[in-house]
């Protein structure tokens, strides 16, 4: 069940709604189903209406205008909660909602069981899946309700309400997802025949600019430089940037003046302080750190260790780099060819949520990782698509990591989110992967040298030799190993670090993993000068940077769930 709470000033006004036929007729047979008192009347059981709607009008409004006459009536006296419950729960009788009514106005201050002085109230059904209930927020002594929090209240008691009843059990938020659009930016947004609404699009906006930003005034000015984007900073007397407020161009209001939204509007963690904090500590980072090998290599190596931070008992830390890497798929786009980014701008959208929770994050600890990622933006993947696929191989663990995370301590939503992005994730590395496996098969060792390879992965992965010598992509696991010796490396020992670094029980593709596995160790450090000088003559020759563009058209949020497999 899902209860959705507003307030207003016009008692009125919604009891002719909810007894009304709706704004597509959808309400049917409306009456009441309970009241604060037992006794209220019901317009929809009455002779005649209009003069029932009255009565029960003034009814609610008792005590309103008596605290109006003591100047002690809030402005916004109304109080409405419309509870709805799944489509595939079973149709509840009136009784029945009446006693999820008494307790949802109970548990949320409205009218606590046995005081006399609660507030009026009534409750009102025109469906069967659903009630509406219809309060006044001044309490017989005069005073006003005490319904502080009453949304997480009324949810609280909609769960165990849900077991009680043997109804669907919602999975919840914990008040970190940005604000869903409202019906009407949704119907404003079909009728200027985009797919997305104008809060949605800036929010996707804004995260891109902050994943490719060094500083908080480079954020700043790469707003300022977005096609169709307008931007307003906001200073404090000092002179000091106090927040920012961004609107589309042509998203006017009813005079129009830009519809603007502040970055905490569009979501909790895009605030100016937050997206200052985190963008600070990167660029103090950056600055200690002005040579570093290729941008690509320290990227995949700083997500390849997001499992390990998540194991560990620091919470906060481990909030720090998911919302970091989080970061990295929101820059991802920007970096790739053009065939892969529609299925990572999703990715991107869907992980968006798994990147809040009510832990709050220590973002110091992610430096590395968000200082990596910026530095990506010197060098875009090369077209053989190697590197980007190596990326998203440590990408897709890091994601079932992330994920398992916060089922563990029970964010359903981003439970849900990071394996909505899995899906798409999983179908962007296939397509980059494609190409670079392809040209490894086609470069197969010749016989003799396949066989030797075959004995060494029985020698050094004997668990899992079979899976691997049946797999698909064995030729170019095996291309990859002769390649690694012939740049003075031992395949191995090679293959037993590969397997060591993360078991392949729960892989698709077992000689696919190694390969990418295979190829990071190849390009570490090594004592070996004949390896190190082979890695530095492959990376000159196969980096071929691409033109980055501006910021990305805007994509939907992905669908649905999917397992993982790679």
């Amino acid at each position: 069940m899902i209860a959705k709470i507003s307030s207003g000033k016009d008692t009125a006004g919604l009891i002719r709604y909810l007894y009304g036929p709706g704004r597509a007729n959808e309400h049917t047979d409306p009456h009441l189903v309970a009241s604060f008192d037992g006794y209220a009347p019901d317009p929809g059981r009455a002779d005649d209406p209009a003069a029932t709607k009255k009565l029960l009008v003034a009814d609610l409004d008792l005590h309103v205008k008596q605290a109006r006459r003591h100047g002690r009536a809030p402005e916004r006296h109304v109080w409405h909660c419309s509870i709805r419950a799944a489509e595939t729960d079973r149709h509840l009788s009136d009784s029945e909602w009446a006693d999820i009514a008494r307790r949802v106005v109970a548990a949320t201050g409205i009218a606590p069981d046995g005081d006399p002085d609660a507030c009026r109230w009534v409750a009102v059904r025109h469906a069967d899946d659903h009630i509406h209930i219809a309060a006044t927020k001044v309490r017989g002594d005069l005073r006003p309700a005490r319904h502080w929090n009453d949304y997480l209240t009324a949810d609280k008691e909609l769960v165990a309400i849900e077991k009680e009843y043997g109804l669907q059990q919602v999975v919840r938020g914990d008040r970190t997802a940005a604000k869903r659009p409202t019906r009407a930016e949704k119907e404003k947004a079909q009728r200027a025949g985009h797919a997305m609404t104008a809060r949605e699009r800036l929010r996707f906006t804004v995260r891109t600019a902050v994943s490719v930003a060094t500083s908080p005034e480079e954020f700043l000015g790469i707003l300022a430089a977005t096609d169709s984007v307008l931007v307003e900073i906001q200073r404090f007397p000092s002179g000091d940037i106090r927040g920012y407020k961004i609107a589309i161009e042509g998203d006017t209001n009813a005079v129009g003046e830009p519809v603007w939204y502040s970055g905490s509007r569009l979501a909790p963690d895009l605030s100016f302080p937050q997206i200052r904090d985190r963008l600070t500590a990167a660029d103090q980072l950056t600055q200690t750190q002005q040579h570093r090998p290729d941008p690509w290599h320290q990227a995949t190596a700083a997500a390849e260790h997001i499992p390990h931070h998540l194991d560990q008992s620091d919470d906060a830390a481990a909030q720090a780099h998911i919302a970091a890497f989080g970061q990295a798929l929101d820059a991802l786009p920007l970096l790739t060819l053009k065939e892969i980014r529609p299925q990572l701008r999703q990715a991107a959208a869907a992980f968006e949520r798994a990147t809040r929770s009510r832990i709050r994050a220590e973002h110091e600890h992610a430096r590395a990782l968000r200082g990596a990622i910026r530095a990506l933006r010197t060098q875009p993947a090369p077209r053989d698509g190697a590197m980007l696929a190596m990326f998203l191989d440590v990408a897709i663990l890091a994601v079932i990591a992330a994920g398992r995370w916060h089922q563990l301590r029970q964010h359903d939503q981003q439970v849900i989110a990071a394996r909505q992005a899995l899906v798409h994730l999983q179908a962007a590395y296939d397509q980059a992967a494609a190409v670079p496996l392809a040209t490894l098969d086609h470069r197969k060792p010749s016989a003799p040298t396949v066989e030797r390879l075959a004995a060494l992965v029985y020698e050094a992965v004997p668990t899992h030799a079979q899976r691997v010598l049946d797999d698909h992509a064995w030729a170019a696991l095996a291309t990859a190993l002769s390649d690694a010796e012939a740049a003075g490396h031992e395949p191995t020992t090679l293959l037993k670090q590969a397997v060591d670094q993360r078991p392949l029980d729960d892989t698709r593709s077992p000689a696919r993993a190694l390969i990418w596995r295979v190829s990071r160790l190849v390009q570490l450090p090594t004592s070996s000068s004949r390896a190190a000088q082979a890695r530095t003559v492959t990376d000159t020759r196969t980096v071929r940077p691409i033109q980055t563009e501006s910021l990305p058209p805007h994509q939907p949020s992905a669908p649905g769930m999917q397992g993982r497999g790679r």
